[in-house]
């Protein structure tokens, strides 16, 4: 017996198995009830198998099997009915003997089996004979649908010359066969196209590499996997997809020049940076493993240089250094291209890299004239004489031709009256004499000029330094105010003193102080010097008086440290002030403030009379004015009346205000209404007691004071006291020999002594705080 009988015999056995298992649950259940002599057996059903094969084509109803039960005794009593999945539709019985056939055509796939159930009834009495039982009709599968890859087309990357064996991808297909009954699901898969770089696997549908594959040669391929059912037996079903298979660049190549040489030009005038031309070597492969980076070998990559344009991959050559054509003609330079990826499976190969030669030549152009110098720095004394020689330049022609050179100098309006230079050696000399203190350094402009070619020039800069002569001698750096109490001791220091000098010291400047030759006998002061560009003014006697001197002049000698040394004689003035009785030295200041401030006792009496000689003649202008214009109309002065508001600054309410008739004025006696006089002796005796703090220490002038202001207060008819008439002190010796009226020459000149009403304080000559030239203003 062969295979195929065992399995259509188990087939059967499957399909009748529910049936048996009913027939075993039926007698068990007869066994397990009493016995019972009166009581019936029940008889079971019979049948067959039922299977029905997909896809037949019917023309009339085909057998599927037969219902029977075992006490039908054909006699047509048993009547059978099929309820269920397509009965009377799809599956019809005949009643009378149980025949069941299938009237379409079935499918599988779409229903693989029918449940349907089956009844027996008496025709007579209408009652069932077997109880109503289920049963399965089922569909058996035929082969009858291909395999279908349902995931294709497929599309996979792999890298290129990845190695034998490497899995690709995996394909599958599916076959809408029964995968348990039969061999119409069993599928075989196998290559139709790809070969021979791919392989499949037949039964798991994995494709592999079966050779190593260069994507420069080609970059993609198409496979055709196949599968086909009845494990690829002939009379099955197959299908196909297509596997598209891109390969992925790996650096494998290296870059290759396309020529060994590079024939390229460049001017001697080319500045630095300029392009000189470009350079290209291919690589078969992609993106960044492409990429790559130029290099220069050797010393020309101190005058050339190469930039990668990582577009296009061009190597942009490029000038770093200026070239001279006189200097070197010809220059071949190796070029490198290295790439800049490198795949570690190739490096045991060594370096990605080609080399090619670039051969440069330069271009000769003319050149203007080149200095020896980026610039130039020179000295002179100060005070050299004219014509002296500076320095020189030097310029010559880089070409050729060696054009002769002329030179020139920028000249500003300052440097062209100092220096001049040779047009044809290029020597500087000074024109006029220079000095360090004015200007220590001289910048200038020297040009030169091919004679050839007079478009061709070149500057530089010249840094003449002025080198300092000891040509000044040493001074005081500001104005001494110095004083001296009339109580001073001896030895006491009233003032320190310093020094400058205008040159230029290298080591530093130091200055020695001493008395003048001609101050060599003065018993009066003393200079001490304190070895540190300073000096002290001490006194050398106790007490001063300035009855006898007002001030002391004090003429002191400087000597610088210069070669030759210099001296100077600057003269100090010490005034002697009151001080009080602990001699502090603002007090001094204080007592000694109108005796210091530059001028003598005479000339402040001078700028005073002029003052107040200005301010006379100032008044007797503004009366002659205001006598012309009384003379305008004589006859008919008494239709003229107006009021005259008069404001007095201080303030008083309405007694300020006072209206009067014009034509009074045209009297030359004023008439002023009497009032009562204010007793002013208490304001003038505290005015007298500030005016003794900057007077003259004298009784006879105390004196005359006191008998003035004793006139002033008793005589009624005396001026105001703010406007009397101010005395100067003559002093002593005075041949005048008496005190003298500063504005006497003027009482014969017609007076209005209306505007001197209610004077301020600034105006008293009595007041310590008199300001004259405010006064006058005022």
């Amino acid at each position: 017996m062969n295979c195929y009988t065992w399995l259509s015999l188990l087939l059967t056995l499957g399909q009748l198995w529910p049936c048996f298992s009913r027939l075993q649950n039926r007698n068990t259940h007869k066994m397990n009830r009493p016995f019972a002599a009166a009581q019936r057996v029940k008889r079971a059903w019979l049948w067959s198998q039922f299977f029905v094969l997909e896809e037949q084509t019917l023309t009339e109803p085909l057998y599927v099997g037969q219902l029977k039960s075992d006490s039908d005794q054909h006699d047509g009593t048993f009547k059978y009915i099929l309820t269920g999945d397509g009965a009377g539709s799809i599956f019809t019985i005949d009643e009378y003997n149980g025949i069941i056939h299938v009237t379409q055509k079935l499918d599988r796939e779409e229903k693989p089996f029918y449940t349907l159930r089956a009844q027996a009834i008496n025709r007579n009495t209408q009652l069932p004979v077997e109880p109503e039982s289920e049963f399965i009709i089922k569909v058996q599968d035929v082969n009858d649908h291909e395999p279908k890859f349902l995931g294709g087309p497929y599309e996979v990357t792999i890298p290129e010359m990845s190695p034998e064996g490497t899995s690709v991808i995996q394909v599958t297909a599916t076959d809408g066969d029964d995968p348990s009954y039969g061999n119409s699901a069993r599928l075989l898969y196998s290559i139709l196209q790809g070969q021979p770089y791919f392989s499949v696997e037949p039964k798991t549908g994995v494709i592999r590499i079966s050779s190593q594959m260069d994507r420069e040669t080609k970059e993609q391929h198409f496979v055709i996997i196949q599968a086909k059912d009845m494990v690829g037996q002939m009379g099955g079903f197959s299908g196909t997809t297509t596997v598209t298979i891109n390969l992925s660049d790996i650096n494998d190549n290296k870059p290759t020049f396309q020529q060994k040489f590079y024939y390229m030009n460049v001017s001697e005038s080319a500045p630095e940076g300029s392009t000189i031309g470009k350079i290209m070597a291919e690589d078969d492969d992609t993106g960044e493993n492409a990429a790559m980076n130029y290099v220069i070998e050797g010393d020309e990559s101190l005058i050339f240089d190469i930039i990668t344009n990582n577009e296009t991959q061009e190597g942009i050559v490029t000038l770093k250094e200026r070239v001279d054509y006189e200097s070197k003609r010809r220059y071949n330079v190796r070029a490198k291209a290295i790439n800049r990826y490198m795949d570690d499976r190739f490096l045991k190969e060594g370096p990605f890299e080609d080399t090619a030669v670039i051969k440069i030549s330069v271009q000769d152009t003319d050149e203007p004239p080149v200095f020896t110098s980026q610039n130039y720095v020179m000295e002179i004394a100060e005070g050299a004489i004219n014509g002296s020689v500076v320095g020189a330049v030097s310029a010559r022609d880089p070409d050729h031709a060696n054009s002769p050179i002329r030179y020139s100098i920028v000249h500003s309006t300052f440097l062209k009256r100092l220096f001049s230079i040779n047009a044809h050696n290029g020597t500087i000399i000074i024109t006029n004499p220079l000095d360090r203190e004015t200007a220590a350094w001289h910048n200038i402009t020297v040009t030169a000029t091919e004679m050839r070619n007079q478009e061709q020039i070149s500057e530089v800069s010249v840094y003449v330094q002025v080198l300092d002569v000891n040509d000044h001698a040493p001074e005081f750096p500001k104005h001494y105010e110095i004083y001296v109490c009339e109580n001073a001791r001896s030895g006491q220091l009233i003032q320190t003193i310093s020094a400058v000098d205008k040159d230029d010291s290298i080591e530093g400047h130091h200055f020695y102080f001493s008395l003048a030759q001609e101050a060599t006998n003065n018993s009066n002061f003393t200079v001490r010097d304190n070895q540190d560009n300073t000096a002290g003014i001490l006194t050398a006697k106790n007490s001063f008086s300035r009855q006898e001197q007002f001030a002391f002049y004090l003429p002191v000698l400087i000597v610088d440290n210069g070669t030759p040394s210099l001296t100077s004689t600057n003269t100090l003035t010490v005034s002697v002030c009151d001080c009080d009785t602990e001699a502090s030295i603002q007090s001094c200041r204080f007592g000694a403030f109108m005796f210091t401030m530059g001028l003598s006792i005479e000339a402040l009496v001078a700028v005073l009379a002029c003052i107040l000689l200005i301010f006379v003649v100032f008044l007797a202008i503004l009366a002659l004015r205001e006598k012309r214009k009384k003379s305008l109309f004589p006859d008919k002065a008494e239709e003229f009346r107006e009021n005259i508001v008069r404001y007095d600054d201080e303030g008083g309410g309405e007694e300020d205000t006072e209206a009067f008739d014009i034509s009074a004025l045209r009297t030359r006696t004023v008439m002023r209404e009497h009032k009562p006089r204010r007793n002013i002796t208490t304001q003038i005796q505290s005015l007298y007691r500030q005016s003794l703090q900057v007077g003259p220490d004298s009784a006879v002038f105390r004196e005359f004071i006191l008998e003035k202001l004793k006139e002033a207060n008793t005589d009624p008819t005396a001026l105001p006291y703010d406007s009397l008439q101010t005395y100067a002190f003559e002093g002593t010796g005075s041949l005048a020999g008496s005190l003298s009226s500063l504005g006497s020459s003027l009482s014969d000149m017609d007076e209005n002594y209306d505007y001197l009403a209610e004077w301020g304080p600034e105006c008293n000559p009595l007041d310590s705080t008199y300001n004259p030239i405010k006064s006058a203003v005022g």
